[in-house]
């Protein structure tokens, strides 16, 4: 594996990949990685010639200050991860990919789907996230890029940013992976105590209850949200947004809807966590 921290130089070995003919997926990362990410890297492996994976931290998409600079930076691990699996890794600083400065950066911003959700709670969160993946496709320009299904709405608006902006990419979602007991890998995961651990099962738990009681044909929507609320409240955990919407939209759930998505978000102990479920709903 060889890595760059230089665009020109990445771009220049790319051209040649491609003057040869050969297919490039690209896995953009912020690092850390976990046996989730090297799941994306087999796909991508399996699906293209070439595997270019990206590791950067991208400060534009952090919310909160504190965040950003307790977020884990493992590049020799992760450089160890992926030997053998990746052909190119990507590791630019921020000076790399904003010469300019954040407030001098020219933004991209994927209308509707960054508003909603988890753009609502978490302003300009998706915007920075949309300006970095367009920017890396510019720089990468593959064929095919692997998302994890994790970030549910995050896919959703990088598929709807491709489209809008014409990029000639197909966009690959990659279902979640989850550890023995069931609760999704994240980078974030390392945040939490040995007890706290224990207790993640619990976010899964509540989401695959809730999914029991839609494929059962239950309709009211709030009360259920609100039974799952308190059930993770008695167990530790302070929700931070649980919404059941259309898989196909992330818009409220009509008559017409046939599949939901259950979209969890809560916070146990210093780890805010995420968590998704697809659940295919009854005909009335």
């Amino acid at each position: 594996m060889q890595t760059f921290h230089d665009i020109p130089g990445l771009q220049r070995t790319l051209a040649n990949a491609r003057r040869q003919g050969k297919t490039i997926a690209f896995v953009p990362t912020m690092g850390n990685l976990h046996q989730g990410h090297i799941t994306l890297v087999e796909k991508a492996k399996e699906l293209a010639e070439v595997v270019v994976v990206s590791v950067f931290v991208n400060p534009m998409q952090f919310d909160r200050p504190d965040d950003l600079a307790r977020y884990p930076r493992t590049l020799e691990n992760d450089q160890q991860l992926l030997e053998g699996k990746a052909d190119f890794l990507f590791t630019p600083n921020v000076g790399t990919l904003y010469p300019a400065g954040l407030d001098e950066q020219s933004s991209v911003f994927v209308p509707g789907l960054s508003e909603l959700l988890e753009g609502a709670s978490r302003p300009g969160h998706f915007k920075g996230v949309s300006t970095v993946v367009s920017k890396l496709f510019n720089i990468v320009q593959p064929d095919i890029a692997c998302f994890g299904e994790k970030d549910f709405q995050q896919l959703a608006i990088i598929r709807k940013m491709v489209i809008d902006l014409n990029y000639p990419i197909t966009i690959v979602g990659v279902p979640t992976v989850r550890a023995e007991d069931g609760v999704a890998l994240s980078s974030r995961n390392g945040y939490l105590t040995e007890a706290e651990r224990l207790q993640a099962v619990e976010l899964s738990q509540t989401m695959h209850w809730m999914a029991e009681h839609l494929s059962q044909g239950e309709k009211e929507l709030a009360t259920l949200i609100s039974r799952a609320e308190e059930r993770l409240r008695c167990r530790g955990w302070q929700p931070d947004g649980i919404a059941i919407c259309d898989a196909d939209t992330l818009m409220p759930l009509t008559d017409k809807s046939r599949k939901a998505i259950i979209l969890m978000a809560a916070w146990l102990g210093k780890a805010r966590l995420i968590d998704n479920q697809q659940v295919i709903l009854p005909i009335a």
